[in-house]
């Protein structure tokens, strides 16, 4: 896909043609999958509902969609109250379901985005479970698989990155992450021409300031650029192992 065409084309078509581009060359989808979005209610989540829910009739391929909101016990009423409105407006099932995040937490132990991403995710993976899903579709983006990948390097000294298709061995699911392809402001510019931006929401505790410090060094590397950010992409597909394409037990990245 040109850039010319990134840079012509309206936010909404972009984010159909990426994730259409990544489905079909990753194979991310097939026929009758059930699918489990984990709608957070912020961007990317409620954008990442949005196409999966417009692709259906793209794409040709027979999927089920439901989307699920986890609320937790330490940001007050955090659910979006316009997410279900989306769901219901884009013909959508939508669920919320609440869980002890905090009440989780050993004695000692602080609140860290990591730990409210575990027990999300666990959940996530129970519900589906349950009823019968086969993939859990995550939002994360080109600019999170790139972060996540810099900071594995620089803080735990791994080569890892956060795969866009994650197939567990102990469970009959798969994680997707059909926004792979696509920048962080590739995203809120679709929002925002959906008129969907000022009405998604933010986690209270924020990002840490360790990926905070990673993106501002990737955009040192990669300036303007948004080529080489797509070149990092490609190259961790290269090598012995596809870094994008994983099999485990892990809970494959935030």
């Amino acid at each position: 896909m040109s850039n010319r065409f990134l840079r012509r084309a309206n936010a909404d078509t972009i984010v159909e043609k990426l994730c259409t581009k990544v489905i079909m060359e990753r194979g991310l989808i097939g026929p009758g999958d059930r699918i489990l979005i984990g709608a957070s209610g912020g961007k990317d989540s409620t954008v990442l509902t949005w196409a999966l829910s417009r692709l259906q009739s793209v794409i040709k391929i027979n999927y089920e969609l439901k989307a699920l909101h986890i609320s937790n016990d330490f940001d007050g009423n955090n659910c979006n109250p316009n997410l279900g409105g989306f769901c219901s407006e884009w013909n959508i099932p939508y669920e919320d379901i609440s869980i002890p995040v905090e009440g989780r937490l050993k004695p000692g132990r602080e609140m860290n985005c990591y730990w409210c991403s575990t027990q999300r995710r666990t959940e996530l993976l129970r519900y589906a479970i349950e009823n019968n899903y086969n993939k859990i579709a995550l939002g994360h983006h080109l600019d999170d698989i790139i972060e996540t990948f810099f900071m594995n390097m620089i803080n735990k000294g791994q080569l890892t990155a956060m795969p866009v298709l994650l197939a567990y061995k102990k469970y009959p699911v798969s994680l997707i992450r059909p926004l792979a392809y696509l920048e962080e402001k590739q995203i809120i510019a679709c929002a925002r021409e959906l008129g969907i931006l000022g009405s998604v929401c933010t986690c209270a505790y924020g990002e840490n300031s360790g990926r905070r410090e990673v993106r501002k060094k990737i955009a040192e590397l990669c300036g303007s650029r948004s080529e080489v950010k797509r070149r990092i992409l490609a190259a961790l597909s290269y090598g012995p192992k596809d870094l994008l394409m994983e099999s485990g037990d892990s809970q494959g990245g935030n």
